[in-house]
């Protein structure tokens, strides 16, 4: 599994090196994650002498893939998405362009060989217990270079931020990169009843990474037009400053004001309900945060007496006519996320509930819809205005089994 991955990352590497220029654009997630990963690429391709562009996005949207793929000659990187879409990223690239996709959600094979997959689901890990995105960029840089190896503890901050634990604790090649840190000095790992805590070791004590992750979250997420990812790119690289400190506090009273007022939506019987799914619709009431923001929404009442626990739970928001690098790009399109109880993670893990990714992106396919990163647990896709209902009337069909 590992070694194949590895060998993967090695050809594609050879072939980085040997690219006729020496600039790559990085794109990637807007999440703890994904700017955990976009942080790791900046450095490690910096050292190796490249000018880096780097491009936060909040999915891989087709309209957005479509500018960035009428580029001829250039070495494009995808980090925290992407692995799924790996065929229609071969279809705009057509050889066109060195391409490597380092993602951690389920994937499909590119069918270019210009397009570098190095998705570690395609090699036996599952990203939702086993790799992070940001622990997948950071072997890739450690590939690239053994001096990366000090970026470890960044990618132990992607790893937890996920949030993919078993028992409370990080396993697999998580686990491995966060006692990488731990080794370089970098994190302390503290045992309690319910697993294990992570921090971040600084001059001023010791900082909870589940903190800072949701630190991150809020610069990409809910400050995503407003300058927060590079921010938070930057605290990955150069820890937190007054600057972020600021920025952050500000952000928090956004969300706070924001989730507020949905919340007593909800509780004012804004909450539809079919056999099996619940959902709600913010339609553009989240901006000026991103679009992230529905499925942290929906982490953040999945638990409360709000939920029914024995149903998935799903969000809708519009998605802005507005990419930040981009410009204007008409969507006409809804983002729903989704996320589950604690009880229906337990049924799902059980084998006796179907894993969002086993529905969601079918019944989106059957709309005409787009979809990326779905995991078992939490899974997001769009489809066109207007469709919100139909995608979950398609969703229960194939819940009841009914095609």
């Amino acid at each position: 599994m590992l070694n194949n991955l590895i060998g993967a990352m090695e050809r594609a590497i050879q072939e980085a090196r040997q690219w006729r220029e020496k600039t790559v654009q990085i794109f990637h997630h807007n999440d703890a994650d994904g700017l955990t990963s976009g942080a790791i690429l900046t450095r490690a391709f910096e050292r190796e002498g490249f000018q880096v562009g780097r491009f936060c996005l909040e999915k891989p949207y087709p309209a957005v893939l479509k500018k960035v793929f009428e580029q001829e000659g250039k070495l494009l990187v995808f980090a925290d998405f992407a692995g799924r879409i790996a065929p229609l990223l071969s279809d705009l690239n057509r050889g066109r362009n060195l391409t490597l996709i380092l993602d951690h959600h389920v994937a499909e094979a590119s069918t270019d060989p210009m397009v570098h997959n190095l998705d570690p689901d395609l090699f036996g890990l599952k990203g939702d217990r086993d790799i992070s995105a940001s622990t997948t960029c950071y072997l890739f840089a450690r590939t690239m270079n053994p001096s990366n190896r000090d970026l470890a503890y960044i990618a132990a901050v992607g790893a937890v931020g996920d949030g993919f634990f078993v028992d409370g604790e990080l396993i697999s090649q998580n686990r491995k990169v966060a006692l990488e840190a731990v080794q370089q000095g970098r994190m302390e790992i503290h045992k309690h009843e319910a697993g294990e805590q992570y921090f971040l070791t600084s001059p001023t004590g010791l900082l909870p990474v589940l903190e800072l992750s949701d630190y991150l979250d809020l610069l990409g997420g809910v400050g995503y037009y407003q300058g927060g990812p590079d921010m938070g790119v930057g605290v990955c690289l150069d820890g937190v400053s007054p600057e972020s400190d600021r920025m952050v506090e500000e952000l928090k009273a956004v969300r706070t004001k924001i989730f507020d007022e949905e919340i007593a939506r909800l509780r004012s019987g804004g909450l539809k309900k079919t056999p099996h799914i619940q959902w709600f619709h913010v339609e553009k009431r989240m901006f000026p945060m991103g679009v992230k923001m529905i499925g942290a929404f929906c982490d953040a009442i999945k638990d409360t007496d709000l939920i029914d626990p024995q149903k998935y739970l799903a969000g809708f928001q519009i998605i802005p006519d507005e990419i930040p690098g981009f410009g204007v790009i008409t969507f006409n399109e809804v983002k729903i996320s989704m996320r589950v109880s604690a009880y229906m993670e337990g049924e799902i893990r059980a084998g006796r509930a179907m894993g969002l990714n086993t529905f969601l992106p079918e019944a989106t396919s059957r709309l005409g819809g787009f979809s990326d990163a779905c995991h078992t647990l939490t899974a997001a896709t769009t489809v066109a205005i207007g469709r919100e209902e139909k995608l979950i009337e398609e969703m229960e069909k194939i819940l009841k089994g009914e095609s």
